[in-house]
């Protein structure tokens, strides 16, 4: 009973470690470095494209305060009717 155990463990183990010997080597080939890069460069694109949308909505309120507190928005000297 104990060696089929351990003959069980020791294909179990080996299946194991030549699929993810496999997956590695598949990376090294040519076509899985190129996917790789290309993964890469998609997620900078998508992170470059988030700093952008984050600076420019900080610019645009960075810019209203801006013209509020010169008066440029057109408010300073403004003077509000009573009704």
């Amino acid at each position: 009973m104990r060696r089929l155990f351990w003959l069980a463990m020791g294909i179990t183990i080996g299946a194991l470690i030549v699929r993810k010997l496999s997956r590695v080597a598949e990376k090294l080939t040519p076509r899985g470095v190129a996917t790789g890069i290309g993964a890469g460069l998609t997620e900078l694109a998508d992170a470059i494209r988030d700093f952008a949308d984050d600076v420019r909505e900080a610019m645009h309120e960075r810019e209203a305060e801006l013209r509020e507190s010169t008066g440029l928005d057109g408010q300073l000297g403004k003077v509000e009717q009573p009704e």
